[in-house]
């Protein structure tokens, strides 16, 4: 017979339950808005150093004078962090080695969402380019200095989107057709398959990777990129407005899997009713499951990402 391992109960977990963070320096991208804003609040909160990586240095400072006004005594530090460009990955790489001996949180938060037809610095696929690429490469970036501390934490947000997914390699770079849910659906799987990937990769270093995703929150994701969104976009927006839940509620899935001794690497957490609710362990698409699959993804990245490792 086969043991059973027992998995503690998730009972309306909070940020309430965050550990003491003290001493410890977290990176978290798309830190502005949405669920990244609130993840550095509450981390900042429990005494973390947070850094809050954005797209350019004014929003970052804009941030850390919003969350320096709720919580004074707060630790930040702005980084400048384009993930549409490869190139200033490397960059940032070397400002934070100079900066932190040690990096003991990265969540790979920030996403972006059905724009138009937009290509990358590389000339990729734009959604699955940043979504994607870029947060594979920050991490293999950031792993000398993840890896100083034994239990650090590699937080990779993703979404119910991953269930729709697949990955096309054929058309990376959108030359064939371009379809804008596609797109975010194949990038979201690739963020979980990466997750699990990566975790598998780690074991022998007691190094946590994680995935969390929010459910149906209520963020500038679904409006960034498109200002003035068609007909049926806004459409879907009023129908299901009654079962969005906040930004704040959102981020708990990935605080929880970043923060709490629970939590276990290869863990997937989600809201309890999937759209909404507390963290709980969240069921993962089957393709994501498929460690053949997995390794594929990871061998391809590592292709497209040699010339900037």
């Amino acid at each position: 017979m086969t043991a059973t391992i027992s998995r503690p109960k998730i009972s309306n977990w909070e940020t309430s339950n965050i550990p003491n963070l003290t001493g410890k320096t977290a990176l978290i991208t798309g830190a502005n808005s949405g669920l990244g804003y609130y993840t550095a609040k509450a981390l900042a909160e429990k005494n973390a150093h947070v850094v809050i990586a954005c797209r350019s240095l004014e929003k970052a400072n804009q941030t850390i004078k919003k969350l320096k006004g709720l919580n004074p005594e707060g630790l930040f530090t702005p980084l400048e962090l384009d993930l549409s460009d490869l190139k200033n990955i490397v960059e940032v790489q070397s400002k934070i080695f100079d900066n932190f001996e040690n990096l003991d949180l990265l969540i790979n938060n920030a996403g972006i969402m059905h724009p138009p037809k937009t290509l990358s610095a590389q000339g990729y696929e734009i959604q699955f380019a940043v979504n994607h690429l870029a947060h594979m490469l920050l991490t293999l970036k950031l792993l000398p200095i993840i890896e100083k501390k034994e239990e650090s934490r590699i937080v990779t947000v993703t979404s119910g989107a991953q269930f729709f997914g697949k990955v096309g390699w054929e058309n990376l770079k959108a030359e064939n057709y371009y379809n804008k849910w596609e797109s975010y659906s194949n990038s979201k799987l690739a963020n979980v398959m990466f997750a699990l990937e990566l975790n598998e990769n780690l074991k022998h270093k007691n190094i946590l990777s994680l995935a969390a995703h929010p459910g149906i929150a209520k963020t500038n994701l679904f409006t960034a990129q498109k200002p003035n969104p068609g007909p049926l976009e806004t459409f879907s927006l009023e129908l299901f407005s009654p079962i969005f839940q906040t930004a704040e509620m959102g981020a708990l899935p990935q605080l929880f899997a970043a923060t709490s001794p629970d939590a276990r690497g290869g863990d997937h957490y989600g809201p309890r009713f999937n759209f909404r609710g507390h963290p709980k362990l969240s069921p993962t698409s089957p393709f994501a499951m498929n460690k053949k699959e997995r390794k594929n993804l990871w061998e391809k990245s590592l292709e497209i990402l040699n010339n900037f490792l």
